[in-house]
């Protein structure tokens, strides 16, 4: 959802993972952006904030295997 061309809001992320508004929004910034080291970019679309990764930063070091498996899980969205 995060990789598309369309990017994913709010409420289509709570649909999918079955979470809450403020689980979805601690996992873009605490996951997403700090963890992961991604940039997400968002904008409004019809008064609908619309968010999409933009790109990924370089990292110094691999990403561990809980990493990974977060990784796995955003694209899946």
């Amino acid at each position: 959802m995060l990789q598309s061309p369309a990017g994913a809001t709010i409420a289509a992320m709570m649909k999918a993972t079955g979470w809450q508004q403020h689980s979805v929004r601690g996992f873009l910034a605490g996951v997403v952006r700090k963890r992961l080291k991604l940039k997400l970019g968002s904008k409004k679309v019809d008064g609908i904030r619309v968010y999409q990764i933009a790109g990924v930063e370089k990292s110094k070091r691999a990403p561990r295997k809980s990493e990974r498996l977060i990784w796995r899980r955003v694209t899946e969205l």
